[in-house]
């Protein structure tokens, strides 16, 4: 929660959700199963680092309103900040805002924990999976009604009674005008891929971390918008230092966003220059030799779903009944997962929902 902001659209969304993942880490306790072992979860809490008095004053505001939204948040001197993590540089104008509640999952447990018990359901004919096709249309009672009934693949026909979601992160745009090009209904859904590139340093043991680790302009650059006269696709690269360690001991590190449409080859510039940003907060990284990991690399490249106005897409279709569409969290789909399915299934059987839901719906956004 460090880089969110209390009274923003997304505050109440992102706090629901971390409010839903502490309560799944605690039932799997309950029920006498490692967290750690099963979502690869970790409450480590979380750094925002600031190397600058300009950047200092900005975190201690930040901690005060943070406190305010009801977080437990400090603000750190360097000395402290030096005590909870050694192998950050630190001088006198370094400090931090630490959130102790923070934790962090790995996505792969995670989806194949919830994909395990979602498949329990599977005897029962209400769960099913069908990877690898695609589908390819909409289907509407009588034909040509307004009523989605379900969707066409390139192999069946699949029904759902109650609703048909359109949750494909930055493919959602492409996938909702091929769907809707038959219906007479114009939705221009403005998701676009943002590329990213983590690097994974396998077995690291140069220095420990122990704690999620961010710049504190990681959010500036997160939330950037492309400006005026400058299309989304032009390349706005940005590189923000995030440190982490997994549960297996890698060091993983990060970050960069860039718009250049849906290419996921990894960029050896860009991995030299989320390297070069890091070593300037952990200067040990400066023995290892960067070639032997470009030689040896693992980096994982993804396309976060980024919307203009930095709020993710969900809600009903509008001119159409039955669809619903969840898309567009950018870099927070992980933590605003919980949040987001609960605000979905609220939605489409009609219940009260935790989270006002005006502030995403699809009309007046996309229409």
């Amino acid at each position: 929660m460090t880089h969110k902001k209390p009274g923003s659209d997304v505050w109440d969304l992102a706090m629901r959700s971390h409010q839903l993942w502490h309560e799944l880490a605690d039932s799997l306790n309950d029920q006498g199963l490692d967290p750690q072992e099963m979502l690869g979860w970790k409450k480590t809490g979380s750094l925002l680092v600031g190397k600058t008095f300009q950047e200092c004053a900005a975190l201690k505001q930040k901690v005060n309103e943070l406190s305010e939204g009801g977080l437990r948040a400090e603000y750190l001197s360097s000395a402290d900040l030096f005590l909870k993590e050694p192998a950050i540089t630190v001088d006198d104008e370094t400090g931090a805002a630490f959130l102790p509640d923070d934790s962090q999952l790995d996505a792969h447990r995670a989806v194949a924990y919830i994909e395990k018990g979602n498949r329990e359901f599977g005897t029962e004919g209400r769960y099913a999976e069908f990877y690898h096709e695609p589908v390819t249309g909409l289907i509407r009672s009588d034909g040509g009604s307004k009523e989605v009934t379900g969707v066409q693949t390139l192999k069946r026909d699949l029904y759902g009674k109650k609703a048909t979601i359109v949750a494909a992160g930055c493919w959602s745009g492409s996938l909702m005008h091929e769907l809707l090009k038959d219906c007479n209904i114009s939705v221009d859904v403005p998701v676009k891929p943002r590329k990213g590139h983590l690097l994974v340093v396998e077995n690291f043991d140069s220095f420990h971390l122990n704690h999620g680790i961010m710049e504190a302009g990681y959010a500036d650059r997160q939330s950037a918008s492309a400006p005026p006269g400058l299309g989304v696709e032009e390349r706005m690269l940005s590189i923000s230092m995030t440190a982490t360690m997994d549960t297996t001991g890698n060091l993983v590190l990060g970050s960069s966003r860039e718009f250049v449409g849906f290419d996921t080859e990894a960029d050896e510039t860009i991995i030299r220059c989320i390297w070069e940003r890091a070593a300037e907060f952990f200067p040990k990284l400066r023995d290892i030799s960067i070639e032997d990991f470009i030689r040896n690399r693992k980096v994982r490249v993804g396309l976060r779903p980024y919307m203009p106005d930095g709020k993710p897409m969900i809600g009903s279709v509008p001119g159409l009944q039955n669809l619903y569409l969840a898309a567009g969290h950018e870099g927070g789909g992980l933590s605003m997962a919980l949040g987001t399915a609960e605000m979905v299934s609220d939605i489409v059987l009609g219940r009260p929902s935790h989270v006002d839901v005006s502030a995403f719906q699809v009309k007046g956004r996309c229409c």
